[in-house]
């Protein structure tokens, strides 16, 4: 899949539902004059799929520059790195902890198909399980959900946490869900779970859905008025040219900006308003 055309038709389809669903695919310039007016309360930052170890490829430098480009971001709140921490060996799990830690902001992991290592040990390593949640400042709720195992198979995710999670946080203004692999087969590496999507759309404070894994997507793709994004690869052997993060504001209006930064240099390659 070539990025530039899917972000083309990603622009054609965000103009057609901006009435219908308040959402605007935004250019680099439209982003930033948004400065002035979106009165933004909470940022988060998501990259996935670093494959800290992956032979035959400079994982040390594409995480180092990761953390380069975050120290450049303004009062974030928390990183969530979205699966895909380390490439199957799990002797690298303990060496990525400290690339990460060295970033000195509150981050979150989720899991990812070439995390193999088992739940305890992901609990001991990471402090949290692999299907989790949180609400953030009394005012969002995030849940991060597991979809793969120790042979790294492509799962579903585990619907009774998610409804649960989902009811408990009803009440609140906003929900961020992070998977890292799409729970819909609309990718190459997508996997069909049309449970998940259906409970998803039940519940009009999801904000939005944000997956890893298809290294060569990076937009966004909608389901039952329901957005889900990308945010490509910053590690790995394979993708799209240019390794990327995603920002995640959320307005005091309750509205979401959001956009896909390049590591090199924080360039804007797409962005939304939701």
């Amino acid at each position: 899949m070539k990025r530039r055309p899917f972000i083309k038709s990603l622009g054609a389809i965000g103009g057609s539902l901006f009435a219908a669903n308040s959402f605007a695919t935004l250019t680099a310039k439209e982003y930033r004059q948004l400065d002035d007016d979106f009165a933004g309360q909470y940022k988060i930052i998501t990259a996935s799929d670093g494959h800290y170890g992956q032979p035959d490829t400079d994982y040390e430098k594409s995480h180092s520059d990761l953390v380069k480009a975050i120290w450049k971001e303004k009062a974030t709140d928390f990183i969530v790195f979205n699966g895909d921490l380390i490439h199957d060996e799990p002797q690298f799990m303990m060496q990525v902890k400290e690339v990460y830690d060295s970033i000195k902001m509150p981050y979150y992991v989720n899991k990812g198909n070439h995390d193999r290592v088992d739940p305890m040990r992901w609990k001991a390593i990471w402090g949290q399980d692999q299907d989790t949640g949180f609400i953030h400042d009394e005012k969002f709720g995030v849940i991060l959900l597991n979809c793969s195992n120790e042979a790294g198979d492509y799962l579903c995710a585990n619907l009774d946490y998610l409804q649960a999670k989902l009811y408990q946080y009803s009440s609140l203004e906003s929900i961020l869900v992070f998977i890292h692999i799409s729970q819909n087969d609309w990718t190459r590496h997508g996997i069909a779970c049309e449970d998940f999507l259906s409970t998803i759309s039940e519940y009009d404070n999801v904000k939005a859905t944000f997956h890893g894994h298809d290294h060569d997507v990076d937009g966004i793709m909608w389901n039952r008025k329901k957005p889900y994004f990308w945010s490509g690869h910053f590690g790995g052997s394979w993708g799209n040219p240019s390794p990327s993060y995603r920002v995640i504001e959320l307005g005091e209006d309750g509205r979401m900006r959001t956009a896909l930064k390049r590591v090199s240099d924080g360039e804007i390659l797409n962005a939304h308003l939701v």
